[in-house]
């Protein structure tokens, strides 16, 4: 039997909350509807358990291209003049997603229960900030559809640039894993197997030739403990890299990275400003938007910056000053947001910036990308000529030696 943490309201209007034992959360709803009582909502206890310790650990991530399908079929259905309600209900029984079925039926059962549609989303705590908030304004403003229109193309937006990055750096990943298992299999296989030739013929070796053969014999030795070391390693750096501590002071390190540092830093801020300006167009108040905006970006360092970026626009500057003053944002993109609010424009310039930093953030990418694969390839080709020439140096001198 599981405990589940209930809210209802009785005959009279008052508001209970309970733990209620039962085998689903469907039997706890069906039992206590029976009773006459007005469900609320209905949360596993361990759940919210964790939740208030703070030890829940990471999410599960929905995926955003179902996640976007979805919404697509949804706004399709609202447009067609079906209820929000008949139209989860028709989404919900027929999403076969492990992710994203759960959490559309809880969003379903709980709009069934008299919830908004933006508390059921959000009380979920899986789908992005950015549609809650949107969701939130469309139920405010009466434009549900124009909302999740907007919300839909700035996702296929999102999800193109995203996919756009990660293409470009499969190439030279795997070159990369490429070169290193080449090494691996010279140093570990080739280099001791001369090893054993040249200690059967006893002849003197090269200084290059004995010393690449002790360095193979050794690492043959360890090869095991060092692949083990190193995946113990890679472990222990991704739990260490959850706290928001170290979060900071690896971002730290990649802002400063020569050109990886400002590719980094515009991808970020290509993300906030087409994240803001959506927002911004749906009507969402620029200090709230900026929270939103913030609590969608991977970067704590960013999410910090806007943190004080919200404060200071509360208190009355503008949002460009208060971007000046963070020292992260790029000059241009602040000149830009400083035209936008002297001429009443600024979601329109914000999607300015953020198309003009993904431009630029892909031209970067791909000039940058052209460089590291060719040296790549001649960092490869100089360690395998190093090594063939070191092996087979002792059969050149022996052979000069018996002509």
């Amino acid at each position: 039997m599981a405990e589940f943490m209930l809210k209802y309201a009785d005959a009279r209007g008052q508001i209970h909350q309970q733990v209620a034992e039962a085998a689903t959360e469907q039997e706890v709803r069906d039992k206590f509807s029976q009773q006459g009582f007005l469900i609320y909502s209905i949360k596993p206890r361990g759940e919210l358990a964790a939740l208030s310790a703070g030890i829940t650990g990471r999410r599960k991530k929905i995926d955003l291209e179902k996640f976007l399908i979805f919404n697509q079929q949804f706004l399709t259905l609202i447009r067609a003049g079906l209820p929000i309600l008949k139209s989860l209900d028709l989404l919900a029984d027929r999403l076969t997603d492990e992710k994203l079925g759960p959490h559309i039926r809880a969003v379903r059962d709980q709009v069934r229960n008299g919830e908004l549609l933006s508390s059921a989303f959000k009380a979920q705590g899986v789908f992005p900030g950015i549609y809650n908030t949107s969701i939130m304004a469309g139920e405010k403003s009466g434009a549900l559809n124009e909302v999740l229109e907007r919300y839909i193309g700035y996702q296929r937006l999102a999800l193109a640039v995203r996919k756009k990055v990660m293409l470009s750096l499969m190439y030279p990943s795997f070159l990369i894993v490429l070169v290193i298992g080449l090494m691996v299999f010279l140093v570990t296989y080739v280099v001791p197997s001369f090893a054993q030739l040249y200690s059967s013929m006893g002849s003197k070796l090269p200084y290059i030739t004995t010393l690449l053969i002790a360095f193979g014999t050794t690492a043959r030795n360890y090869v095991i403990f060092a692949f083990v070391a190193l995946i113990a390693g890679i472990i222990l750096f991704r739990i260490w890299a959850r706290g928001e501590a170290a979060k900071a002071k690896i971002e730290a390190v990649i802002l400063h990275i020569p050109l990886g540092g400002d590719i980094w830093i515009k991808f970020q801020v290509a993300q906030f400003a087409r994240v803001l300006s959506t927002l911004l167009i749906g009507g969402i108040p620029l200090v709230q938007a900026l929270e939103t905006a913030g609590d969608s970006l991977g970067t704590s360092l960013l999410k910090k910056a806007l943190e004080k970026v919200r404060k200071t626009v509360r208190e009355g500057q503008t949002l460009s000053n208060s971007l000046v003053q963070t020292k992260i944002f790029p000059e241009l993109s602040i000149d830009m947001i400083e035209v936008g609010e002297s001429t009443g424009a600024l979601p329109a310039m914000l999607a300015s910036v953020a198309e003009f930093y993904e431009d630029d953030v892909n031209t970067k990418m791909t000039a940058a990308l052209s460089l590291i694969e060719p040296a790549i390839m001649i960092f490869m080709g100089i360690f395998v000529c190093f090594v063939l020439v070191a092996l087979y140096l002792p059969i050149f001198s022996l052979a000069d030696s018996l002509g």
